[in-house]
């Protein structure tokens, strides 16, 4: 239920957010005592400390997790009684939907509405959803002769470490814990810096669920402190990380560098939106181009930032999604009139505005946008009209609210232009001929596409990109257990009767 701008901000009056790490089953502060800050980007406001958690902690939280899971309290528990326990944790999101979705605004200067969406549905159907796998992991039987009974089975990987990223919190968290929970695992979690309260209180309410101690233990740091000894801990089985590609690479080297745990990887994207020159230009369309580009701010790892439109479109195309985008409001978060939030934080707010000059300085025609009077880190959303496919906001990940025009002649044209990248993560396309909508679809190197409509799917489907997007791993659908999950063969001899 949507609730006014006043309601939203008396419950944000009456937060007491709780900052320290929980390990074991207790909240409690990191081992040295050392503490940072995290701040309100919309405002600048402290809203409290959280614990700085390193590797003494996360070797603590390890500990937990695996005494926990050699235990079997959890990991050979009845299937059935980890989905009741899972269903719980949906059922108590669903509960504090608002408490939450104002305490993830406040963090990230995501909109209300935004985190609503994202916290009273995503959230607690990733829960229930996987809660309803837990006892449908099936092993094989191998065909054998009468000699042999071969039996094929899946187990827990063990520990596993999940690494999340700033601009989702809580609901990266639920695509990280709910699967790994479900199959049996411990888990440790290392929420990112700038945005760790959601993931804290969510541990309060797995431990109200009934997820028994050691079980789930989050450790809030910063990537060079908690996330590396998270990599480096050569007793974590397995590490799920959301982030960019640069510190995906350490990930990998972390890996070769400890016990060669799994890791898996969904990182950066430069995704194009594609306009066949017989795709129906109307308000849905326009709809569809202004979120893919402007959604949570830009700040999105699939943003459609590259538009590439056939030439005969763009006049029409570019005047109406000016207009679409003139009517977007920047303000306050809490405001449930506010479209767009602001940035994370005034570093990244600089980086954005960086690549919005280097788009006037390589020749792009910036239409409007291109910064913001409010306080805070608000960026307004920004067009720019003839971007070229060798110009650096056409090649590099921006991360921001910036959507770039490029004109194209014909189909094979798009089609090179958008796979002329390192990223693989996401494309849209549209287009009235079916076939030649699959022939694009087909053809794109990445990980999801989406014909006449941006999505990135549902919690059934597997997300995940080719080339420096992601690893072979894949979030979402079935395929996510994959990731926590280990194979066995049971060979056993038999005698013929």
């Amino acid at each position: 239920m949507t609730l006014s701008h006043a309601e939203y901000q008396a419950i944000a009056n009456k937060l007491r957010p709780n900052g320290q790490a929980f390990i074991d089953g207790k909240f409690c502060d990191a081992s040295d005592g050392e503490t940072f800050q995290t701040t309100n980007p919309a405002t600048g406001q402290v809203l409290c400390s959280v614990a700085h958690c390193k590797a003494a902690d996360v070797d603590r939280a390890v500990t937990a997790a695996r005494r926990a899971f050699n235990a079997g309290v959890w990991s050979r528990a009845e299937p059935e009684a980890r989905k009741e326990v899972l269903l719980k944790i949906a059922d108590l999101v669903r509960d504090h939907t608002h408490e939450l979705a104002v305490l993830e605004s406040l963090d990230t200067g995501k909109t209300i509405n935004d985190c609503m969406d994202e916290i009273g549905g995503e959230v607690p159907k990733f829960f229930q959803w996987y809660a309803e796998l837990a006892d449908k992991v099936f092993g094989k039987i191998a065909p054998t002769g009468p000699e042999a009974l071969a039996l094929i089975t899946k187990e827990p990987a063990g520990i596993a470490g999940a690494v999340l990223p700033w601009n989702f919190p809580l609901v990266m968290a639920a695509w990280k814990i709910a699967p790994s929970l479900a199959v049996g695992c411990s888990a440790v979690i290392k929420p990112a810096e700038q945005t760790p309260l959601s993931t804290i209180f969510l541990a309060e309410l797995m431990q109200k669920a009934g997820v028994p101690d050691g079980v789930v233990n989050i450790v809030p740091g910063f990537g060079e402190t908690a996330g590396k000894a998270i990599g480096l801990h050569n007793d974590i089985d397995t590490v799920s990380f959301t982030g960019s590609t640069e510190v995906g690479r350490m990930f990998m080297r972390y890996s070769g560098d400890s016990n060669l745990k799994g890791v898996g990887l969904e990182m950066g994207g430069k995704s194009p939106f594609i306009v066949l020159e017989d795709a129906l230009l109307n308000d849905d369309l326009i709809e569809h181009a202004a979120m893919s580009a402007f959604w949570n701010g830009g700040q999105n790892c699939s943003a459609n930032m590259r538009q590439l439109i056939a030439a005969p479109l763009v006049e029409d195309f570019t005047g109406r999604i000016m207009d679409r985008v003139k009517s977007f409001k920047l303000g306050d978060p809490l405001d449930p009139d506010t479209d767009i939030g602001s940035m994370i934080t005034k570093d990244h707010k600089d980086m954005v505005m960086n690549y919005i000059q280097s788009g006037i300085d390589d020749g792009a025609r910036l239409l409007t946008g291109g910064g913001s009077d409010l306080p805070g880190y608000f960026i307004e959303p920004t067009v720019f009209q003839g971007v070229a496919p060798d110009m650096k906001i056409a090649r590099e990940e921006i991360f921001g609210p910036v959507l770039g025009i490029m004109p194209f002649k014909t189909a094979d044209e798009a089609l090179r232009v958008a796979s002329d990248t390192d990223y693989g993560l996401h494309a849209t396309v549209f287009s009235q001929d079916i076939d030649r909508a699959l022939h694009m679809a087909r053809s794109l190197p990445c990980g999801t596409v989406s014909v006449n409509g941006f999505s990135e799917g549902d919690i059934k489907t597997p997300f995940g990109g080719y080339k420096q997007s992601g690893s072979l791993a894949r979030d979402n659908g079935t395929e996510a257990l994959d990731q926590y999950l280990q194979t066995k063969t049971i060979w056993i001899q038999t005698r013929a009767m």
